[in-house]
């Protein structure tokens, strides 16, 4: 994009990641324009935000007027309904590849169509199929709701025929569900792209990431593998984002397997919570880079500032409003970077911030990252 103004970016979403992407921009002195189906405190002071139906036509010529770029914080937001109100080639990630990420089983076909390896897989449309795919792959395996799911919401571990009943009508959309084999991974791993309309592309060092209860919990970089299998992954990754034609920042999920092979669990077409870190410790974070990607203009270094980089998240333990409780505890930790994202209400397993450190050896960096976010009870 050339311009000699700072140009005005539409984010559709109000939540953390809209947040972290306004602060980017407004660094660089974008002007930010959020629009939210609802309130959201994590929009407060960061731009002119419009709360209004998103689906509302009205709302959305009101939302697009002005806006050099429009994007999304979230794969499920209603993007293409913008298509004949702004002008092309400003909407990004485009329509298309939100419309093949944001169905898991259309994500899946995508995938396996473009030779890229993934666990076994079948897009089911009735409790009798699935029981036929779950017979065929064995247990444990996975049942993954096609639209919506995230954060282990919309998703269930199945070990037998009577958990895979008792799931399917919590999980069930009109046409079935997908039926996924259960990967035996040593790793979970992480590479974020961020990829220009022309294809122009850095890679992010490879991620490990640690889940609880479906949920990131901590992130490490790098990843402790084998430089080999960091190249596969970084490969594998780029191909992904390639099929997909994705444009701004792009997370590519992966299962590292016991021999070093890598499978692509999922994928996100925005920026994405293995990727906070990147504030801090890299040269240029996630949403910079996303934000660059987006407006074509040139992409910054991805590398790391330090040795190595631990992010690890705080989640809410109650219900309530949100408070200061450990934070000033939590400021003492030496070198942790604290991020909370503006939330008034509190929610158990909600995401209500991050904490950073960096360092030269991991086990200590995360002990340090550790503490800080024991130590924030909001």
């Amino acid at each position: 994009m050339s311009t000699s103004r700072f140009p005005r970016i539409g984010i559709l979403g109000g939540g953390q990641l809209g947040r972290m992407l306004a602060l980017a921009g407004i660094r660089m002195g974008l002007h930010i324009r959020f629009l939210s189906p609802e309130p959201s405190s994590s929009m407060d002071g960061l731009g002119e935000a419009i709360v209004g139906d998103w689906l509302d036509p009205a709302v959305l010529r009101k939302f697009a007027a002005g806006c050099d770029v429009i994007t999304v914080e979230s794969e499920w937001a209603p993007l293409e309904r913008l298509i004949d109100l702004a002008p092309p080639k400003t909407l990004w990630p485009s329509p298309e590849t939100l419309h093949l990420v944001r169905d898991k089983g259309l994500q899946k076909r995508t995938l396996t169509a473009a030779g890229l390896p993934t666990p076994a897989f079948a897009c089911c449309a009735t409790v009798d199929d699935a029981l036929a795919a779950a017979r065929s792959f064995g247990f444990p395996m996975l049942l993954k709701r096609y639209r919506g799911s995230y954060d282990g919401y919309g998703n269930a571990t199945i070990r037998s025929e009577d958990d895979l009943r008792a799931a399917w009508p919590r999980l069930a959309e009109w046409d079935g569900l997908l039926v996924e084999a259960w990967a035996p991974f040593v790793r979970e791993l992480s590479v974020l792209v961020a990829r220009r309309p022309d294809g122009q592309r850095v890679v992010y060092p490879v991620a490990y990431t640690e889940q609880h209860d479906h949920r990131c919990h901590a992130v490490v970089v790098p990843a402790p593998i084998d430089s080999r299998v960091a190249t596969e992954a970084q490969r594998i990754a780029v191909d992904a984002v390639e099929a997909f034609g994705g444009v701004g920042l792009t997370a590519v999920e992966l299962f590292e397997l016991e021999d070093g092979a890598i499978l692509i669990n999922e994928m996100a077409p925005r920026p994405h919570n293995t990727g906070h870190y990147s504030i801090d410790a890299s040269q240029t974070s996630q949403f910079e880079n996303h934000l660059r990607a987006i407006l074509d203009w040139p992409l910054g270094d991805p590398s790391l500032r330090a040795p190595v980089a631990v992010m690890v998240n705080i989640l809410g333990h109650r219900s309530g409003s949100a408070s200061t409780d450990g934070l000033k505890e939590a400021l003492c930790v030496e070198g942790a970077a604290i991020h909370l994202y503006g939330k008034e209400d509190v929610k158990p397993r909600r995401k209500m911030g991050h904490v950073t450190t960096t360092g030269t050896l991991a086990v200590e960096t995360r002990a340090r990252a550790e503490r800080a976010a024991a130590l924030i009870t909001l």
